[in-house]
């Protein structure tokens, strides 16, 4: 079920919670924990409404993995008992995730390298198994180290299954959800809290169905052109390739918000996820914003059991460029995203080299200057925009033939409305025919629409910042270094239960469900 469809909506959402707080007015229900029971049953249906047929896969990995961490946890004392049951959870969940995720793409590769014909037949990938399965493992770690303290199979299927968090993250931890549920305060109906929660589903909503939806079109022209051979022109190559990268940043920041303000409204709190990326001043940076949990993720139980940075300079930077292979391929069976992840590891290791230079010429980076900061973003963003022309393509033929044009290679031709202010750079050999019939981009839409979502990810606040006096997720975003003015600015316009923004969200509301006759997925569902 999509966050994002009329029986979400209006029906398992206000059906969940009504029927969440009414059943925890009774007492001793809330002692017998039907509430959680409850949550279970309607999490299940929820995952199960896609197809009923991954509901056992899901149940089973569930299972076997409680009993896993019970063993981990009160049954095994001996390290040696302890760490084969663990590597034998781990070897479980990578063959699970292996088999459904990536057994044809082994499959087609050996066949590419030996010349045969083998055949799995077509194996459907279920939903968010790339999410349960991590999510899974870090428990299996975590029992291992002795950090987890709550061993009920009721709320551990909870932990796993919790709807808001199900499909596509965040990468939550045992400790970090389960304390929330032993809270009195959890089962009690509080309307400040379904109204910031309602507020935050419902701008995250907004972002899904008119940013991205909307610039989707433009991406999927120019690249589905170049799948098929089509030459793109130098305007239309950055039309596609910045389509694409805000259509990611608003489907991944608004699925985000709709997964923190669902879980809320239940007055459970989930980690952000999402952190204003774009204006990432490094790639290190970057990666401190872009997908929170699974950087965490690949940082604790990949980056730092390789040797982390303990074991001298060469290792760490291999141990970099294994975990950011390793994210590309969990993003998806294919040579593109493995390269992707290649690329991302090239740039966080030019970038550390880089900062230890200038911390061996005594430089203090945080003190860098207007200048230095706008030319990190510059060569962050662009570089990010590079690595997502990869990321979306189909083939490396048709990333490198985007990028060919892009870098000019095909020559340049910017948007004829440009010619009256631009008209001297004809002497230059720039030309204004920059989009064609082949293609199909509206020249106007497509520019406009692109320069106003860059505005938006680049200067305003994100969601958590415009409700960040009420603290909805577990870990605060972090505030932007602006201009006194423009702080007092947004501060002014932080959102409050009063009645302009109860007027500006009943607008926005109604503008998002008008979009509802064209419900598309989440891009991250399939990874």
């Amino acid at each position: 079920m999509l966050f994002n469809s009329f029986e979400f909506v209006f029906l398992f959402l206000p059906i969940t919670l009504i029927g969440f707080y009414l059943i925890s007015k009774n007492k001793q229900a809330i002692r017998q924990q039907i509430p959680l029971a409850w949550l279970v049953i309607t999490s299940l249906f929820f995952y199960g409404w896609w197809n009923p047929k991954n509901l056992p896969l899901i149940i089973i990995s569930m299972l076997c993995n409680y009993e896993l961490g019970y063993l981990l946890g009160n049954k095994l004392n001996t390290q040696i008992g302890k760490k084969i049951i663990l590597l034998i959870g781990i070897c479980f969940n990578l063959a699970l995730i292996g088999y459904f995720k990536y057994a044809n793409f082994f499959i087609d590769n050996f066949n590419q390298a030996i010349g045969k014909d083998f055949n799995l037949g077509t194996i459907i990938l279920p939903l968010g198994i790339s999410f349960f399965t991590f999510q899974q493992i870090a428990y299996l770690v975590d029992a291992y180290q002795g950090e987890t303290k709550e061993y009920s199979l009721l709320k551990y299927v909870l932990f796993v299954s919790f709807f808001p968090q199900l499909i596509a993250g965040p990468i939550v931890h045992h400790k970090d959800i389960l304390p929330q549920f032993k809270k009195s305060k959890t089962y009690q109906f509080n309307s400040q809290i379904l109204a910031i929660g309602l507020t935050i589903f419902v701008a995250g909503l907004f972002k899904k169905v008119i940013f991205a939806d909307c610039i989707a079109e433009y991406a999927n022209l120019a690249f589905n052109a170049a799948a098929k051979g089509i030459n793109l022109t130098f305007s239309e190559s950055w039309i596609g390739a910045l389509a694409y990268t805000l259509q990611l940043y608003f489907d991944f920041s608004g699925y985000s918000d709709m997964a923190i303000g669902a879980a809320y409204m239940f007055g459970i709190k989930i980690p952000l996820n999402f952190n204003s990326p774009y204006k990432a001043i490094s790639i290190v940076d970057f990666w401190r914003r872009w997908h929170i949990t699974l950087s965490n993720f690949l940082r604790d139980y990949l980056y730092i059991p390789l040797g982390g940075n303990r074991k001298g300079k060469v290792r760490r930077y291999g141990n970099l460029m294994i975990t950011m292979l390793l994210g590309g391929f969990w993003h998806g069976a294919g040579w593109t995203y493995i390269f992707w992840g290649g690329l991302h590891g090239t740039y966080l290791v030019i970038n550390h080299l880089y900062r230890s230079l200038r911390k061996a010429q005594g430089h203090d980076l945080k003190q860098d200057g207007w200048l230095l900061r706008g030319i990190g973003w510059l060569v962050t963003f662009l570089a990010v925009v590079v690595s997502w022309v990869f990321f979306r393509a189909d083939s490396f033929a048709t990333a490198t033939s985007i990028l060919r044009s892009m870098i000019g290679l095909n020559g340049i031709q910017l948007p004829a409305f440009l010619e009256p202010q631009l008209a001297f750079m004809r002497n230059w050999g720039v030309g204004f025919l920059g989009f064609t019939m082949d293609v199909g981009i509206s020249q106007k839409y497509a520019t406009f629409g692109v320069f106003l979502l860059l505005l938006i990810a680049l200067f305003t606040p994100n969601t958590q910042q415009w409700m960040g006096i009420y603290h909805p997720t577990l870990n605060d975003s972090t505030a932007e270094p602006y201009q006194k003015w423009s702080q007092r600015f947004w501060q002014n316009l932080t959102w409050q239960p009063n009645n302009i923004w109860t007027v500006i969200m009943a607008v926005i509301t109604t503008t998002s469900l008008l979009c509802f006759t064209r419900v598309s997925e989440f891009l991250y569902f399939q990874f």
